[in-house]
């Protein structure tokens, strides 16, 4: 009973009204939990600065709100085709939204999740989807497809042309993969996918 009372990750309130292992195993709506809370920590920051300034809303942090908050919501424990469990986003509906919370998380599947993610720390000078192709002297655009693959859209004079290309096909994608998945989404998710616009920035 003592252990109930120390937080989780300095941040997170246990509780004892509902289990968080069985059969010695942690209950993976428990690791969920647990997970959200660290991405809210210094400690994973410093790791993913990425993540810098990440945080969650009063009632998340507590396990048994968390807990009950996940019964109701639609995807949640679902498991994608690769076996994959569904996400937990905090950032489609609220675009650059940094809190978890009740009011702006649903989950997703993993494939769509990786569609939408952000990765402008690591994309350099140019607009997502593009880069320098020095050997033609041409601005190439290219779009991740999921499982690590690449299509090449083409090669272009300035970096403006080879982001429309970019942008123009994975909005495309994004409501393609939104269509095949409409029937399990909840119908938030589904409509903001539909709605999605790439951002030079993203």
């Amino acid at each position: 009973m003592r252990n109930s009372n120390k937080l989780v990750w300095g941040i997170g309130i246990k509780g004892n009204l509902y289990q968080t292992t069985e059969n010695g195993k942690k209950l993976p709506v428990y690791t969920l939990w647990s997970n959200m809370l660290l991405r809210n920590t210094k400690l994973h920051w410093d790791k993913y600065p990425s993540y810098a300034g990440i945080g969650c809303s009063e009632n998340f942090k507590f396990y048994s709100f968390f807990y009950e908050w996940c019964q109701e919501q639609i995807g949640f424990g679902n498991i994608d085709e690769k076996g994959k469990t569904w996400c937990l986003d905090k950032d489609l509906l609220v675009r650059g939204n940094s809190i978890y919370s009740e009011d702006t998380c649903v989950f997703i599947p993993h494939r769509i999740n990786m569609l939408v993610s952000l990765c402008s720390g690591n994309r350099g000078e140019y607009p997502i989807g593009v880069s320098w192709n020095k050997h033609t002297s041409k601005f190439v655009a290219q779009a991740g497809v999921g499982g690590g693959e690449k299509r090449y859209l083409g090669s272009f004079n300035t970096p403006q042309e080879a982001f429309l290309a970019y942008k123009t096909f994975k909005e495309a994608l994004i409501k393609e993969v939104a269509n095949e998945y409409k029937e399990q989404l909840d119908c938030r998710a589904y409509e903001a996918l539909m709605n999605y616009e790439v951002n030079e920035n993203d």
